[in-house]
């Protein structure tokens, strides 16, 4: 019996496609004219700069593709782009940077004229710079604007129970600027906006996403890819590489471009092998076409 259980489980993995796990990506860049790159698991992990993947990065760049880094921080790409300088990711890893921060604003701008409440720390507040609203009480506002935390180091979403079901109380919508559920900092895994957008619309409330793996950021990506390349890319030509598989890969597949999977501590504690992709694949609305440890020419 285990024998038929060993045969029949060999394939189901083969109707799915093994996923295959390589140590470099310079073979899965032929054909490619341009990645969509994560930072926060990619590049770095909030504190320290992954030299090895802004390598890889670099010498894509240098044989003449196109490196956009592609995150669900709820700021603006500036604002990450000088948080990327402080923590050491050199400058001629990537092109440009396009940020959920970014994608936010013009939700955001739909409530012009008018209070909103800003859920998350005081370090996201880049991301109203130049808006035409106010922020306000949550009693005063007409929209909750969710970045994450005020302190995710301790906090989860369950502490704000209290906060979202006075918000789906007063019917207020939910603008979230960050969709990732969680991510992990110097090796500690913390929550993030999403975390507290999904406990939201389990008590009944509404939210709206900006980032990964929604549809207009990929639209801005690659407005973005004809600015700086001079011409349209077709999506089969681009590779995402990112860590997140509800939002880097899935986001990757609905928008048709193939993505490599970097194993982070957020879905991998422990050994990555064939068995743990699996695992930690099932179900998942899209897959990789390889997965690494860390992004490595």
């Amino acid at each position: 019996m285990r024998h038929l259980g060993a045969m029949n489980n060999h394939r189901s993995r083969t109707a799915a496609g093994a996923i295959p796990l390589v140590s470099s990506i310079s073979p899965l860049s032929t054909a490619t004219d341009a990645w969509l790159v994560d930072i926060w698991g990619v590049m770095h992990n909030g504190v320290v700069p992954f030299l090895d993947a802004a390598r890889a990065c670099a010498t894509f760049r240098r044989i003449g593709g196109t490196v956009l880094l592609l995150s669900n921080a709820p700021r603006p790409a500036a604002s990450v782009a000088e948080q990327l300088q402080r923590i050491g990711v050199p400058e001629n890893a990537y092109d440009t940077i396009l940020t959920s921060g970014d994608a936010a604003r013009a939700m955001i701008a739909e409530y012009a004229g008018r209070p909103v409440y800003h859920l998350g720390p005081e370090r996201d507040t880049p991301l109203f710079d130049g808006l035409d609203v106010t922020l306000a009480t949550l009693e005063d506002a007409h929209a909750v604007i969710c970045t994450g935390l005020f302190d995710d180091e301790i906090e989860t979403p369950e502490d704000y129970r209290t906060i979202l079901e006075a918000a789906r109380k007063r019917e207020l919508p939910m603008v979230c600027a960050n969709p990732d559920l969680k991510v992990e900092r110097g090796g500690k895994v913390v929550w993030c906006a999403g975390g507290i957008a999904q406990l939201f619309e389990t008590l009944g409330g509404r939210a709206n996403y900006a980032g990964k793996p929604f549809a207009p950021i990929y639209r801005l990506a690659f407005d973005e890819f004809a600015r700086l390349r001079g011409s349209n890319v077709a999506p089969e030509r681009v590779l995402a590489i990112g860590d997140g598989i509800n939002t880097d890969v899935a986001g990757a597949g609905a928008a048709g471009v193939r993505s490599v999977f970097i194993a982070s501590g957020v879905h991998v504690d422990g050994v990555l092998d064939s068995d743990t992709l699996e695992r930690v694949f099932e179900g998942a609305p899209a897959r990789p076409i390889a997965a690494m440890t860390a992004l490595v020419w």
